[in-house]
This record gives structure tokens, C-alpha cells and sequence, in this order.
């Protein structure tokens, strides 16, 4: 009778470079099951395969390995953005291409919110200011971050006379601030028990109120 096979033995190096990334890669698996408070050093080197005290050649403390992955998360919203950019129908008329890219912003945000709810979670759990809104480290494939995406497709509806331009100044933080809210609603509050349906319908009816009144 063969003997059971060895198992692997543990991983304790990595070429330069590597290491960083694999606890990066398990602690954003730990954010998408669990959000920002299942994000744990020792549950990290564990997964990595490396003593507990490997992270902190790479991470200060758990604070900043959290942050890294918030900006991770933050990334990863960008680019079901870009997806969602990616798929609007091309047209002749700028207008109406200026409008659908809009939308395809909110919806992609709202998307990922409940597609990715500890991941969106985790992209929200940064300091209490907007120091690291536009950080390349929350950038998509196309080097923007979600809020650098919005403010272009906000500014697309200026330049093609959808918005008026005395009326730009700040639009961000109001379309942000009610996809955001709904988000929320959806992933832990009151809303959290509709379908999917249910969700995409009220997501298009959120965008329509902010089209309306920005």
C-alpha cells in the first residue's frame, strides 16, 4: 500500500516582492467574506503560509495592512465602474452618450455594493477625510479612482450642456451621497432583503432623481 503523500510544506520565503502581495491577496479575501473587522494579522500570515510576525516587515500593524486593503477594495469599485462604462452603446449623439456614461457610473457603484458587500464595506473603513480619494493605489485599469470617475462623467454632462455649469461645483458629493446612501440601505439597513430585481429598479431610480436634480 502507497503512503499518503507528504502535504506541502509551508511557504517561508518569497522572492521580493511577493510576500507583500500574498498577505495583500489574503487579507482582501478576508475583507470580501467578512468586511473590515475580519481583517486579522494572524488569520493572514495563516493563509499566506508564513510565521505571524512576517507581516510586519510589510505592514506597520493591522491599521495599515486595513488601509492597503481598503484601497485594494477601492479598485476593485473602479473598475465594475469601468465595466459598466465599458458596456454603454455607442452613439452619434454626445448628449445622450454623456447621459448613459452618468448612469453607468451609479450603477456600476451600486453593482458592486451589493454584488461585493464586505468589500465595499472595507473600501469605505479609510480615514475620516478625502486625503486618499484620488491615490492611484484606488485606481482602476484606466488610472482613475471611483471618485476621479465620477467627477469625469459629471464634467462630460457640462461640456455637452446637460448640466449647467454654475451648477458643477459639488455635484460629486451629491450623486455620491445618495448612490452611497442607497447602497448602504441595501447592504445593511432596511433594504437589505429585497431581490435583485427590486435592486436594480431602485438604483435607476435613485440615478433619475440625481439626473433630475443636479
Amino acid at each position: 500500500m502507497t503512503p499518503p503523500a507528504d502535504p506541502p510544506p509551508k511557504r517561508t520565503t518569497y522572492r521580493h516582492g511577493n510576500l507583500r502581495n500574498a498577505l495583500l491577496d489574503a487579507a482582501v479575501e478576508l475583507a470580501r467574506e467578512g468586511g473590515p473587522d475580519a481583517v486579522a494579522l494572524r488569520e493572514v500570515t495563516r493563509r499566506a503560509g508564513v510565521a505571524p510576525n512576517a507581516a510586519y516587515r510589510h505592514f506597520a500593524d493591522r491599521g495599515a495592512l486595513v488601509h492597503e486593503v481598503s484601497q485594494a477594495a477601492m479598485a476593485q469599485v473602479a473598475r465594475t465602474m469601468e465595466a459598466e462604462l465599458a458596456a454603454v452603446p455607442a452613439t452619434d449623439d454626445p448628449a445622450a452618450r454623456a447621459r448613459a456614461r452618468f448612469r453607468a457610473v451609479g450603477t456600476g457603484y451600486i453593482r458592486f455594493a451589493t454584488r461585493e458587500p464586505g468589500l465595499f464595506r472595507t473600501a469605505f473603513h479609510v480615514p475620516a477625510d478625502m486625503a486618499y480619494a484620488t491615490d492611484t493605489t484606488a485606481a482602476g485599469a484606466g488610472g482613475l479612482t471611483p471618485f476621479e470617475i465620477l467627477s469625469a462623467s459629471l464634467d462630460d454632462l457640462v461640456t455637452t450642456g446637460i448640466l449647467p455649469e454654475d451648477r458643477r461645483p459639488g455635484a460629486e458629493f451629491l450623486a455620491w451621497s445618495a448612490v452611497h446612501g442607497l447602497s448602504v440601505l441595501m447592504i445593511d439597513g432596511p433594504l437589505r432583503g429585497i431581490t435583485p430585481d427590486q435592486a436594480d429598479s431602485a438604483a435607476q431610480d435613485v440615478i433619475d432623481m440625481i439626473e433630475r436634480g443636479i
